[in-house]
């Protein structure tokens, strides 16, 4: 019973612990602000002291000075005396002024410490974070180009966009006037099939027009400038693709993008919509001009943080 007992006490502080180690970057932040705040608040009450021991410094200076210009003490009071009080005053002083402001300069040193603390932990763990994801980003790279070595790109992109290629019947009619059926290959899409990273181009964009032309030449457009950019800077953050097709932001967006490196490529070099993706017929109606709106998924070549 007493083992079990402990045990479960044990268990219990562990889980605290961990716990504790896991909120610790928000308790030490919040701690800091707190210790700052508290901080303020007690150098603003020691400055209202200041005025009693500058007056009482003043007072002291004065017999000082007294004593020192009183011929009748000049005997017993010496110039070199005066000196010599005056130099204690002045530090008797500043160790009041030091006392006074201790408590105050103290908290505000901890608590600069702990909001730095919080920093240094929230690094250290993003940058683990990262490499987890540079991790698994390179492993599922090498998962593809095992596939692409062995069953071929149109697989790796089946897969990929999560489509499969069926023979349908259609009717058609011939130059004759006579229908006949006709077997055709078409590729399925899954519509849950996309990225994270998907977003529709529609009339919640402030770029959107009720023109489908215009809506095509625009998107058209922006990838062109993104593979400029993408070519002039070395890398490109999808954010700046979202917020350019009047997408909002996302956080995901500030850490993934592309990198343009032609010697040594890390993913396809160039930006892509997937405006022409031709297994998806809503695509080709958009880009022919007879749809105002489409879901756009971009090829992003991951984190690009770990790639520069």
């Amino acid at each position: 019973m007493k083992n079990e007992m402990i045990t479960k006490a044990t268990g219990t502080i562990n889980k605290i612990g961990f716990k504790l180690r896991k909120h610790s970057p928000a308790i030490l932040m919040t701690a800091g602000v707190i210790g700052t705040v508290t901080g303020v608040v007690l150098a603003c009450k020691a400055t209202l002291k200041v005025n009693d021991i500058l007056d009482e410094t003043k007072e002291q200076f004065d017999r000082i000075h007294e004593c020192a210009e009183n011929p009748e003490l000049a005997e017993e009071y010496s110039e070199e005396d005066a000196k010599k009080d005056t130099t204690i005053l002045y530090v008797h002083t500043g160790l009041k002024f030091v006392r006074l402001y201790a408590p105050s300069a103290a908290l505000c040193a901890l608590s600069i410490a702990s909001m730095v603390g919080s920093h240094v932990i929230l690094q250290k763990r993003n940058v683990a974070l990262a490499a987890a994801f540079a991790t698994v980003n390179t492993s599922f790279k090498e998962y593809r180009q095992r596939v692409v070595d062995r069953f071929g790109e149109e697989i790796d992109r089946q897969l990929k966009y999560n489509y499969k290629s069926v023979e349908v019947e259609e009717t058609v009619t011939d130059e004759n006037g006579e229908e006949k059926t006709e077997k055709k290959v078409i590729n399925v899409v899954d519509p849950n099939g996309y990225s994270d990273y998907a977003r529709f181009f529609d009339e919640s964009s402030p770029y959107w027009k009720k023109d489908e032309g215009y809506n095509a030449m625009f998107v058209k457009s922006i990838q062109n400038w993104a593979n400029d950019k993408l070519k002039a800077n070395g890398m490109l953050f999808l954010n700046e693709v979202y917020e350019a097709l009047g997408i909002p932001p996302t956080k995901a967006g500030q850490i993934v993008g592309w990198v343009y490196d032609p010697d040594h490529p890390v993913g396809d070099n160039f930006v892509d919509f997937g405006m022409y993706d031709m297994s998806r017929p809503v695509v080709r109606d958009f880009v022919n001009g007879y749809e105002r709106s489409i879901l756009l998924d971009f090829n992003v070549d991951g984190n690009i943080w770990d790639l520069m």
